[in-house]
């Protein structure tokens, strides 16, 4: 196989699908991605809690911190991918020598450190989230700077986005419901719940690292004029003016904080939700599902993951047939009726939980792709206005909200818990209660708050400017000014970061 790079698609064929298992191959990538995430989002809080022992409002900020300061690396690695210049392009570089260092990312997160001085335990959980967190960003930037390169239609980009979103939610219900059940048999087979932990990282981390290197091996980059100039290094202040400057960037971004902070605050308030308030606090409360007994923090992410992964062709469908915005828009306001009724679930009613779980997983289903779907029409309006693709400074820069979305969560969610006086168990508790103040805290991060997050992301949505027949006039000026270029430099038609006129932006 040769290594200089070639293109899903050119501008003569944008309408021509994307090979089915080009697709498959570029969207398994978010495997390991999703993995880690879920892992992380889900787990991490009452890991540190429950587990590691750490103050509440002690855990928020070590969090906070080391999501800030590596949040800060995404826009640099996004920068620097789109300089590099090799034989294997300028991602696929950085997926092959940092996909194994991920794998033990994934370890060095989930060890609990001895020392019994909390403020050593958060200086350790704050560098742990720093280095695990950096080494994720050397590998997911770049991969997910490709998005745009391998699909440049409107359609085919919801298409790609549709199957990198199925790898995300197939990872994510793997990992939800394993991650239990594995630290569950751990502690039947006698082992501790940081033994527990450190199996679930070990085996993950190792899953991870496969997709990475197949995509490496089997997906190509397409080929840099080698007359076209290389940005300069942007200063921060510099990258903050060119994603300002793009108006659809301000809304995509807008819409993509939000929606994330709500998918955040319910994965991060699940378990304590379940746990305490519908639980009741028995740390070994079971259902049954299907004639089989799970946790039932594993019976709702099953129920959820495996409704948003079937959901995912409906929500295709409607992004073809209408747009990626109204269809985002109507999949939000049914999850704001769905998070309204958050507040109305009380304790041991477990068949209204299931159901909600089922309802939900329709909203998370739409609330993965379609943010995701939107988000590369940005960057063909920043070549329309600015001569250049930058795909990784928009995907470093966005890599970076989502972070900043997530240390948001993090960090509102555990001082609230710290504040409304949560106590972690007592050691060997199989029953433990929280106050009625923490419980009720507890609801209202879960439902009541996650609804505000969506209607404010839903009101962007509504006013992103961006819809398919503007897209469509952006892509055909875009493509007519390539075959210019080409035409005069005499070199095989590609789909490139073109040079523009000044004329052409105004047409838009």
């Amino acid at each position: 196989m040769s290594d200089h790079p070639t293109s899903f698609e050119d501008p003569s064929t944008s309408k021509k699908p994307i090979p089915r298992s080009l697709r498959f191959i570029y969207g398994s990538g978010d495997w390991g991605r999703a993995s880690f995430n879920t892992l992380r989002t889900i787990f991490y809080a009452i890991f540190l809690t429950d587990v590691v022992g750490l103050d509440p409002r002690l855990a928020s900020i070590a969090a906070f911190i080391g999501i800030l300061w590596d949040a800060v690396n995404d826009p640099i690695v996004g920068s620097i991918s789109d300089r590099v210049r090799s034989r294997w392009g300028r991602r696929r570089p950085f997926i092959l020598i940092f996909s194994l260092p991920f794998a033990l990312a994934f370890i060095l997160l989930w060890w609990a450190p001895p020392w019994n001085s909390q403020f050593l335990i958060m200086l350790h959980v704050m560098l742990a989230y720093m280095i695990s967190d950096t080494i994720q960003t050397l590998v997911t930037v770049p991969y997910l700077a490709l998005t745009p390169e391998l699909a440049p239609s409107y359609d085919s980009r919801t298409s790609l986005t549709t199957i990198r979103m199925f790898f995300n939610l197939v990872s994510s219900l793997v990992t939800a419901v394993a991650a239990p059940s594995i630290v569950d048999a751990m502690l039947k087979s006698g082992a501790s719940l940081q033994q527990g932990y450190i199996v679930v990282g070990a085996l993950f981390g190792g899953l991870a690292v496969i997709p990475y290197l197949l995509i490496f091996a089997l997906i190509r980059e397409r080929r840099i004029i080698e007359s076209q100039e290389i940005d300069p290094v942007f200063s921060p202040k510099q990258t903050i003016h060119i994603l300002w400057n793009n108006r659809p960037f301000r809304f995509a971004a807008g819409i993509y904080v939000l929606n994330w902070i709500a998918f955040d605050l319910v994965s991060l308030m699940l378990p304590y939700f379940l746990l305490y308030w519908v639980a009741q606090g028995d740390l070994l409360a079971k259902t049954k599902l299907l004639g089989i007994n799970l946790s039932i923090d594993s019976a709702f992410l099953g129920i959820l993951f495996v409704t948003a992964i079937a959901a995912l062709p409906l929500w295709f469908f409607l992004a073809k047939k209408h747009s990626k915005r109204s269809t985002y828009i109507g999949g939000m306001f049914f999850w704001i009726v769905v998070q309204c009724f958050v507040m109305a679930i009380q304790p041991h009613q477990m068949p209204m939980v299931l159901i909600f779980a089922f309802v939900a997983g329709l909203s998370v289903s739409v609330a993965h792709v379609m943010p995701e779907a939107i988000f590369p029409d940005v960057i063909d309006w920043d070549e329309l206005r600015t001569h250049s693709r930058r795909e990784g400074i928009y995907y470093g820069a966005i890599n970076f909200l989502r972070k900043l979305s997530s240390a948001f969560a993090v960090f509102l969610a555990l001082q609230v818990l710290g504040w409304f006086g949560y106590q972690a168990p007592t050691e060997g508790a199989i029953v433990f209660s929280q106050s009625p103040t923490t419980l009720m805290a507890i609801r209202i991060l879960s439902g009541t708050f996650v609804a505000a997050m969506i209607i404010l992301a839903t009101l962007l949505a509504y006013f992103y400017p961006l819809s398919r027949d503007r897209q469509a006039r952006i892509q055909r000026t875009l493509e007519r000014r390539q075959r210019r270029m080409l035409e005069k430099k005499k070199v095989p038609e590609r789909r490139l970061p073109i040079n523009q006129e000044h004329d052409e932006t105004k047409e838009q």
